[in-house]
């Protein structure tokens, strides 16, 4: 673990640690990333089968601290030295049972959910407000703790893990050319990165080559994600302060956006366009249509922040300082609104663009509302740079004879709209794939929130949390 450490302090970032039970004994994969230059390391460790554990990384790492905990779930690994290995995925209600491992079986009984032992907070007139796992509406279940004096909240507790569904297990035995359906649906308003994400990934693995041409197509359909995904959270955020004309506003925008993706794709949500060796367009976005939305956008968010209850609502709230984002390997909008310059786009390219980096340096909601409004003015004007710069087919297709010669692994890389996405394949000389290990930038945010809600008020919670917006189902894989 000595390199390990050493990367660390090489300001390498740990992007991803994956355990795989290779029948007979279990091997750890440690990802660590660096870019501007694009630089990637991986580092293996065999564990033996009969004495499953590994020195722990949590004293110089927080993420490595989680994916031990996540590798102690689901493969019985244990991390020695964690300062604190309680269960993450495996709820208290789950068996003693590792669905990862190969001789895992069928699943046992779960015994009735009993109660979750969160830190009590004493102390004189602090009481608790649970919040969920079920909540009002759409949004999927995660339970919030609240320990509060008076409307200040003292701590919060986020515990999620109600949405767990096996996604890395149901990649293995697919076809490396094939599986890209299931990762559109890791976290559905995240379709097109994710299947770029997992396209690039296996690529990697099994030598498959586009031209660049390809590769900003692909570009093309993730510009198109951030610009609907980050309207709407602007919009949300103005009606979480009850500013429901400019979130009308915005939801008309994004049925724009989303109109102009079927007529690229095919699918509202970009589903079917990117796959292993290939990229399908029914046509190219209007940029006319997309810089008419662009100033519409700017006109939303003008009104929004000269309305004096909607900035004094933002400014100042559920501040996330530059060092906790730092020390909690925060990515995309979350990290640049507190002053981190990360974008893989710039870090981990696959084709040159005129990328516009957005950077704020708050912290609060106000911050996170700002990078989103000038990341969308940003991606307007890659898009009519894409476009325009064009030339040729839109449409490059896999070629029939893509075979692995042996056993390889590959590795990609993409910026959502949420921040970085990696996946990394493990496929056999069948292209099949052996081990998928998925990470969704939510898994670094979500437990940023907490330290954002430290000394705010119970009341801007629902504001805070739509202000990070994090995926359920993109960290509950």
């Amino acid at each position: 673990m000595e390199m390990a450490e050493q990367l660390l302090d090489d300001s390498f970032r740990l992007a991803l640690v994956a355990a795989h039970d290779d029948m007979g004994s279990l091997r750890v994969v440690y990802l660590f990333l660096s870019g501007r230059p694009d630089r990637r390391v991986e580092l293996e460790c065999i564990v033996p089968i009969d004495n499953p554990s590994i020195r722990s990384l949590a004293s110089v790492s927080f993420p490595a601290s989680r994916f031990e905990r996540e590798m102690a779930d689901l493969y019985g690994i244990r991390p020695v030295g964690h300062p604190k290995p309680r269960r993450l995925v495996r709820h208290a209600h789950w068996p003693d049972w590792h669905p990862m491992r190969a001789d895992a079986g069928p699943a046992p009984d779960f015994a009735t959910a009993g109660a979750f032992p969160f830190v009590n907070v004493e102390g004189p007139g602090v009481y608790e407000i649970p919040v969920g796992p079920v909540h009002a509406g759409l949004i999927e279940p995660g339970h919030f703790r609240f320990s509060v004096a008076g409307e200040t909240v003292v701590r919060l507790k986020a515990r999620l893990w109600f949405v767990h569904r096996g996604i890395e297990k149901l990649f293995q035995g697919c076809s490396a050319l094939r599986a890209v359906d299931l990762a559109e649906r890791i976290s559905g308003d995240t379709s097109a990165a994710h299947a770029l994400a997992h396209s690039l990934a296996v690529e990697d693995a099994l030598g498959i080559e586009l031209p660049d041409e390809a590769h900003r197509l692909r570009a093309m359909l993730v510009e198109l994600e951030r610009l609907y995904n980050h309207v709407a959270d602007l919009g949300a955020l103005a009606n979480d302060i009850g500013y429901g004309i400019a979130n009308a506003h915005a939801q008309r925008i994004r049925e724009r956006l989303l109109r102009l993706n079927a007529t690229v794709t095919g699918h509202r949500l970009l589903r079917g366009a990117i796959r292993p060796g290939g990229v399908v367009l029914q046509g190219l976005p209007d940029t006319g249509e997309i810089q008419r939305l662009a100033v519409d956008v700017a006109e939303v968010a003008s009104l929004t922040l000269g309305n004096g209850i909607a900035y004094d609502r933002f400014a100042g709230t559920a501040v996330l300082p530059t060092e906790d984002a730092a020390a909690l390997g925060c990515l995309g909008y979350v990290a640049r609104a507190s002053g981190l310059r990360t974008d893989a786009r710039v870090e981990h390219p696959t084709v040159e663009l005129p990328i516009t980096e957005v950077v704020a340096t708050a912290g609060d909601v106000l911050a996170r509302y700002t990078v989103r409004r000038d990341e969308f003015a940003a991606s307007a004007l890659l898009l009519q740079h894409l476009v325009e710069a064009h030339s040729g087919p839109i449409a490059y297709q896999p070629s029939a004879d893509q075979q692995g010669a042996a056993p390889s692994s590959g590795v990609g890389i993409v910026e959502g709209w949420r921040g970085t996405i990696v996946h990394r394949v493990e496929t056999d000389a069948t292209t099949h794939i052996t081990r998928a290990k998925i990470v969704d930038p939510s898994w670094f945010n979500w437990p940023a929130l907490p330290v954002a809600m430290a000394d705010t008020i119970v009341p801007d919670f629902p504001l805070a949390n739509k202000s990070f917006n994090q995926s359920y189902a993109g960290n509950d894989l």
